[in-house]
């Protein structure tokens, strides 16, 4: 298993190479068969001192994915909204796009691919068409009842807030629980 987070703190973890680099590290330390892939890159890149292109990179992925001897391989990528879409040709955001329909596309029995991200458009017009099981948080009133709760404790356990007055306490955890977006 391999676990990817975009953050938007951190410039590195925005776009594909830094995905790709993190996943084929992850995979090649639980598994020998993805280290020898790994070792192989290595080795042909004048033992690290040259790095990769990314499309090497992405072979790479690749060839772990569908090694014979290799199980079940789960990738997560989560907040891919986090990934840039608003400067370059194609946007940071659709590079990673690109590569979840280039892993996801050949249907590689081994290779289970989750992806968490707002529902924005760019992110839902490629990942509806991909997608075997979609589950929605955004939709499920469970979320948003989470959503209440967790800002309703916060602003009933913070000293400073209780001495407010209970209509302004009440309208901030309105106003909290509306803008969150299912976040």
């Amino acid at each position: 298993m391999a676990y990817y987070y975009f953050d938007f703190r951190d410039a590195q973890k925005q776009h594909r190479r830094g995905l790709l680099a993190s996943i084929l590290a992850q995979l090649s330390s639980h598994s020998n068969p993805c280290y020898e892939v790994l070792s192989r890159l290595y080795s042909r890149h004048n033992s690290g001192t040259q790095q990769p292109a990314e499309d090497t990179l992405i072979q790479s992925l690749k060839e772990m994915l569908e090694l014979p001897q290799q199980g079940p391989i789960y990738i997560i990528i989560d907040a891919l909204d986090e990934c840039p879409n608003i400067s370059g040709m194609p946007t940071a955001r659709e590079r990673v796009l690109e590569l979840v329909e280039e892993l996801v596309e050949p249907q590689l029995a081994n290779a289970h691919i989750c992806v968490a991200s707002r529902p924005e458009s760019d992110i839902r017009a490629v990942l509806e068409r991909l997608t075997s099981f979609r589950i929605c948080l955004h939709e499920e009133g469970g979320q948003q009842q989470d959503i209440v709760d967790y800002i309703t404790k916060v602003v009933r356990s913070d000293l400073r807030i209780r001495r407010w007055r209970e209509q302004d306490r009440q309208l901030v955890i309105k106003v909290l629980s509306e803008k969150a977006d299912g976040m």
